[in-house]
């Protein structure tokens, strides 16, 4: 049901191998995995690359994106899960947002 739904900002370092328009095909990939998967993805935020303080996993920095997506707490870590064994996918982090505001 949808009152066990919540909103949850995503935070993905995606691994480009220095193909800075890659980052656009995996963000496009993981939208449709989303959606297959009944998750709905509220917002994209394309942020930037950074590097790394250190080296994580032989790479110096990622592509960084913020996915606002609704889904069950199930699907979050069924979610987890694909996305870490997911080799485009270096680093994910989530956190629980307050629910949309309904528009007035």
């Amino acid at each position: 049901t949808t009152a066990m739904k919540k909103r949850y900002e995503a935070l993905l370092a995606l691994n480009t191998h220095g193909k800075e328009d890659s980052a656009k095909d995996i963000i496009e990939r993981l939208e449709k995995e989303f959606a297959a998967d009944g998750i709905a993805v509220e917002q994209v935020q394309r942020l930037e690359r950074r590097e790394f303080a250190y080296a994580h996993e032989h790479l110096k920095s990622a592509y960084y994106v913020n996915f606002i997506i609704e889904l069950t707490p199930a699907q979050l870590e069924k979610l987890r899960g694909k996305l870490k064994l997911d080799a485009e996918v270096t680093l994910q982090n989530y956190l629980v947002l307050p629910p949309a505001k309904a528009a007035a």
